[in-house]
C-alpha cells in the first residue's frame, strides 16, 4: 500500500483554560482537537468543514508546524513533523505552504510584490538572484499575472489579485501541500470561480496536494477529492466527496447540508434545525458530542462514544445509527 503525502494519527490538541491574572486558577482544558486522524494522498485535495470553533483552524496550524499536539503525530511521508531538528524544519516548511482567508492582510503592504514571492526562496538560498528573478516571473504568469507587476506593492491590487499573488508565494517552493484556509470567502462571488478553478488546474500541473479549510460546502464539492466533516474537536464523518454528498449519513452532517441553498430555485431542501447550542469543548458531553442536539438521540448515545465506524467502502461515520459494513 501506498504510503499517503500526509497522515495525522491520534492528534489531539488541548489548551490550558485559566481565570485570573496575577494568581491564574487552572479552570480545566479546551479540547479544541480531541483524537483525529486522516490522510492525505499527492495530487489530492481533503475538505475539512465544520462549524465555527469545530477545531479545522486549530488542525491547519498543527500541521504547519505553527502548534505542538497534546498527543498524536503528523506524518509527512512517513517522517512525524514535531520535534524536527532546524534544518528539517525549514525543509519541512518549503514543503508545506499556506493560502490564508484574507488577501488584504495576508501580504506585507511594504514590500514589492516580487520580493513577497521571492522571500522564502531568498531565506532557503533556492539559487542565484537571476534564477529567483526568472522563478518570480514564470509563478506571476502561473496565476494569471504579468512579469511586469512584480515592481509593484499590494496596494495597487484588487483582492482578486492578492489572492492570486498569494497563491504564486505559497507555491514558489515547490511545495507538496497548501493549506487553503477559506481561500475564496473574503471574495466576491464573480471572482471565487476564477480562483478555485486556477487552483484547480494548478493542482492538475504541479501535482500538488491541498487541505482545503472552509464553510462552504460547494467550494469543497468542486474542489475535494475527499471530505471530512468536524464537530467539537471531532471528525464525525469522513467519506470520498462523491459517496458523502449522494448519501449524507450523520446527523449532524445532514444539518448542515439542509441549510445550503438547493441547486436549483424550484427544489427546497427540508431544513433540520438543531437543539440548543453547541457545547463547549471546556466541558463537552459524555458519549457522542452531538447528542445533546441530535433529533434521532437514542440511550446509548450519552454513555458511548461512537468509534468512526466503515459503513460502506470508504465512507466512515462516528454514530451509533449505523451498524458496520
Amino acid at each position: 500500500m501506498t504510503e499517503p503525502l500526509l497522515r495525522v494519527e491520534n492528534l489531539r490538541k488541548y489548551f490550558a483554560h485559566t481565570k485570573g491574572i496575577l494568581a491564574a486558577k487552572n479552570m480545566g482544558q479546551v479540547k479544541a482537537v480531541d483524537d483525529i486522524n486522516f490522510t492525505i494522498a499527492t495530487g489530492e485535495t481533503l475538505g475539512l468543514v465544520g462549524e465555527s470553533g469545530c477545531g479545522k483552524t486549530t488542525t491547519s496550524k498543527l500541521i504547519l508546524h505553527l502548534e505542538n499536539p497534546t498527543s498524536g503525530k503528523v506524518l509527512l511521508q512517513g517522517k512525524p513533523i514535531h520535534g524536527m531538528e532546524r534544518e528539517a524544519l525549514r525543509d519541512y516548511r518549503a514543503d508545506v505552504q499556506a493560502v490564508f482567508q484574507d488577501p488584504w492582510s495576508s501580504l506585507n503592504p511594504r514590500m514589492t510584490i516580487g520580493k513577497i514571492i521571492s522571500e522564502s526562496l531568498t531565506v532557503t538560498k533556492w539559487g542565484k538572484r537571476a534564477e529567483i528573478e526568472e522563478r518570480v516571473r514564470d509563478l506571476l504568469i502561473e496565476v494569471g499575472l504579468r512579469p511586469e507587476h512584480a515592481q509593484q506593492y499590494p496596494h495597487e491590487f484588487s483582492g482578486g489579485q492578492r489572492q492570486r499573488i498569494a497563491l504564486a508565494s505559497a507555491l514558489a517552493s515547490k511545495p507538496k501541500l497548501i493549506v487553503l484556509d477559506e481561500p475564496v470567502s473574503a471574495l466576491d462571488v464573480s471572482i471565487r470561480a476564477q480562483i478555485l478553478n486556477l487552483l484547480k488546474d494548478i493542482q492538475e500541473r504541479e501535482n500538488v496536494a491541498y487541505l482545503l479549510i472552509a464553510h462552504n460546502l460547494a467550494t469543497v464539492r468542486h474542489m475535494a477529492h475527499q471530505t471530512a466533516v468536524m464537530y467539537l474537536g471531532q471528525i464525525v464523518e469522513y467519506a470520498p466527496t462523491k459517496s458523502l454528498f449522494d448519501d449524507v449519513q450523520h446527523p449532524y452532517t445532514k444539518a448542515l447540508f439542509s441549510a445550503v441553498l438547493p441547486d436549483h430555485p424550484d427544489l427546497q431542501n427540508d431544513e433540520i434545525v438543531l437543539a440548543g447550542e453547541v457545547p463547549s469543548p471546556l466541558d463537552p458531553p459524555s458519549g457522542c458530542r452531538f447528542h445533546t442536539r441530535c433529533p434521532f438521540v437514542m440511550p446509548e448515545c450519552s454513555q458511548e462514544e461512537p468509534p468512526l465506524r466503515e459503513t460502506k467502502p470508504g465512507h466512515l461515520v462516528a454514530c451509533h445509527l449505523y451498524p458496520t459494513a
